[in-house]
Formats: C-alpha cells, structure tokens, sequence
C-alpha cells in the first residue's frame, strides 16, 4: 500500500512538472525587450539596452543587437528551483554555444539569468564580479 502511494506521489508531482513546464511554454513565447541588465557585476548602459530585442517561439529565440542577429534554440525545466533554461546558439555569434540559464517569468516580466561561460547553471539572480553571469530583466512588448 506504501509503495502504491509513493508511487501515485512521483507520478502527480511529474504531472505538476509537466504542467508547469507547458505553461511556461506557452506563456514565454513573444516579443521582449530588456528593461535592465547586468554583466559580470555591472550595470548596463541604457543606451545598449534599448538596441537589443527578444523573441521567443516554439522553442526558439532570435535576439537582435544594435542590427546583428542571433538564433537558436531553448529549453525550459520548469521541475527546478529557481526554473531552468538552456539556450543554444544556432547562427550568429553565439553558434554552437551552450548557455545554462535560470529565469523567472511574472506576467509580462521575464527575468534570465545566463552563464555566458557555459560552465554550469546559476543557482541565483546575481551577476557578480569576476564572472560571466548576466542577468536580464525583460519586458513583453506590447504590439
């Protein structure tokens, strides 16, 4: 009997993962422009903020900065705290990189924190000094 309970509380709690990650799925998806961002422990300009774009579909992402565009793919695991994401480079500059992300998405707000160093996935939202994390504050845009 303890075996079937625990049995029925993995596959509830894999339930709820999977939900949760479809959701995400769902809800991620648009046209994003970074409100703040921060590299390494230092703010960035406004002045590069408001070159850069983010779009988000089906898996996909396409960012553009001052002109120069870059594609490729991502993930969410949305079963981890803080949720997942890994980001693939496809064309552009970041092309077969690999970059473990974590992100936290609050209505029309999506906040991501990248390793740029590809080394491992943050576990919080800071971008310290001496590292390649970068965290951007994103949000939607409206059409």
């Amino acid at each position: 009997m303890k075996r079937i309970f625990l049995t029925g509380l993995v596959l509830a709690v894999s339930l709820i993962a999977v939900s949760a990650a479809d959701s995400d799925a769902k809800l991620i998806q648009g046209k994003w422009k970074p409100v703040t961002g921060e590299l390494a422990g230092k703010l960035m300009p406004e002045t590069v903020l408001q070159t850069i774009s983010m779009t988000l579909e089906k898996g996909k992402y396409e960012v553009v900065a001052d002109g120069h565009p870059d594609k490729g793919t991502y993930t969410l695991d949305a079963s981890t705290k803080p949720k997942g994401m890994t980001v693939t480079g496809t064309e552009g500059p970041n092309q077969a990189k690999t970059f473990p992300c974590i992100y936290e998405l609050k209505g029309d707000t999506l906040r991501i924190c990248y390793d740029l160093s590809g080394a491992k996935r943050p576990a919080e939202f800071k971008s310290l000094p001496g590292t390649k994390l970068y965290l951007v504050t994103y949000a939607r845009k409206k059409d």
